[in-house]
């Protein structure tokens, strides 16, 4: 993996001088890709060609997904990614702005924007292949360069479309006093002293199982939870689709959070709206349940809506009635 020219590294981080008196309830280090979708009828088999409807470019990648998330629901949010200089990165460094969030940690340069080419089939199972671009340079002296951006943020988040060194080297920038969340997809192994960071962890079914392996066969998410909890997170949130959630921390029973009963219309970038929602909400101090509890509303009210940062949507609209 070889880092961007040092001339764009340089020049993105010179704007922290101007920001010195910034403050983040979130900075989400991570991905930013271009969606690219085609509808098809059938995905093709081997050595066929179909026919499929229009290209739309959407913005996406885990970390602008939080990003524009947290933005869009009141938090103070700042952005830590790769980009190309290129009209993909445009797209996505306008979404950030849009939202609202901070690009001032967005680095421009040196490779291509991630990009991930997805079909979809009329019963909404997709196909995606994601070129990571830019999102593969992020690396660990970006991360030690942007001391000041992390310095100024109540919490942190990341995922692992970024390399696994990348989100390592945030583990040991954190400031003393600043929270760490990690949503593990796609999972990959995670060195000890990242999980023991984790306040939470945030994983789906899917990447209990991964981390869990053998020890994930049998048993209630409950089960999975205690077991997640013994590798060394300081508490876990266990993601469970219409079903809600569940936390747990070492000194507290594992506890189910329901989800509001929705008609699911696109679930692209729910898990990107719950961990964001819910990291924003611990960063301003409510318990691990209630935290939860709204970020599955959140979760619940985004897939009511087509697309990822376009459905995400604003505190009001998740707001009790």
């Amino acid at each position: 993996m070889h880092a961007a020219p040092h001339d764009a590294h340089d020049d993105a981080f010179d704007a922290h001088a101007a920001h010195d008196d910034a403050s983040y309830d979130l900075l989400v280090v991570g991905s930013a890709n271009a969606d690219l979708v085609i509808g098809v009828e059938r995905r093709p088999a081997p050595g066929e060609t179909v026919l499929g409807s229009d290209l739309a470019t959407h913005p996406g990648g885990k970390g602008a997904n939080q990003s524009v998330a947290a933005a869009r629901l009141g938090a103070r949010t700042a952005l830590l990614a790769r980009v190309g200089d290129d009209a993909h990165g445009r797209l996505l460094l306008d979404s950030q702005r849009a939202a609202g969030a901070d690009t001032v940690g967005v680095l421009v340069g040196g490779a291509p924007t991630g990009v991930a080419l997805i079909t979809v089939d009329p019963s909404g199972d997709n196909s995606i292949v994601v070129s990571p671009g830019a999102n593969a340079r992020l690396a660990p002296e970006d991360i030690r360069a942007a001391g000041s951006l992390l310095a100024a943020s109540r919490v942190v988040s990341t995922q692992l479309e970024i390399p696994v060194e990348t989100v390592t080297e945030v583990v040991r920038t954190l400031p003393q006093g600043t929270r760490f969340v990690l949503n593990p997809s796609p999972p990959a192994p995670l060195p000890a002293e990242v999980l023991r960071a984790c306040d939470p962890l945030v994983v789906n079914e899917h990447e209990a199982r991964y981390i869990l392996g053998a020890d994930a066969s049998s048993g209630a998410p409950e089960d999975w939870a205690r077991a997640l909890l013994s590798l060394g997170p300081r508490s876990v949130v266990i993601t469970l689709g219409a079903e809600g959630a569940l936390t747990a921390t070492p000194l507290n029973s594992p506890v189910r959070i329901p989800s509001p009963r929705v008609e699911a219309v696109d679930t692209t970038g729910a898990g990107d709206a719950f961990t964001a929602a819910l990291a924003w909400r611990l960063g301003q101090g409510d318990d691990l349940p209630t935290a939860a509890e709204f970020a599955a509303r959140v979760g619940a009210s985004s897939v009511t809506r087509q697309g990822a940062q376009a459905s995400y949507p604003t505190a009001k609209e998740v707001a009790p009635r």
